[in-house]
């Protein structure tokens, strides 16, 4: 469903919500239809956005860390590739 198909669906929905339920059924009913549309606009919540940021941050800088190492194994071989040549 496209978000002003989805918007104008809600909006129908609220205003029958409101020509027919008494004030607190609409509020509670009105949060519900809401819901419902955010959901379905594949959004995440800020917590779950918060934990992702987290994770990610932590993924770079154990990528970081890696390729420090990958770099010093690549010179240590480059040395050694080069003393045995020397040696040879």
């Amino acid at each position: 469903m496209r978000p002003d198909e989805l918007f104008k669906d809600m909006q129908a929905r609220i205003d029958d919500l409101l020509r027919n339920s008494p004030i607190k059924d609409v509020e509670r009913n009105v949060k519900a239809v809401l819901n419902q549309g955010i959901s379905k606009l594949d959004v995440v919540t800020r917590e779950d956005f918060d934990v992702q940021a987290q994770v990610l941050a932590r993924t770079r800088q154990r990528l970081e860390e890696l390729e420090r190492r990958v770099a010093l194994l690549e010179q240590q071989a480059v040395q050694t590739g080069a003393a045995n040549a020397a040696n040879d």
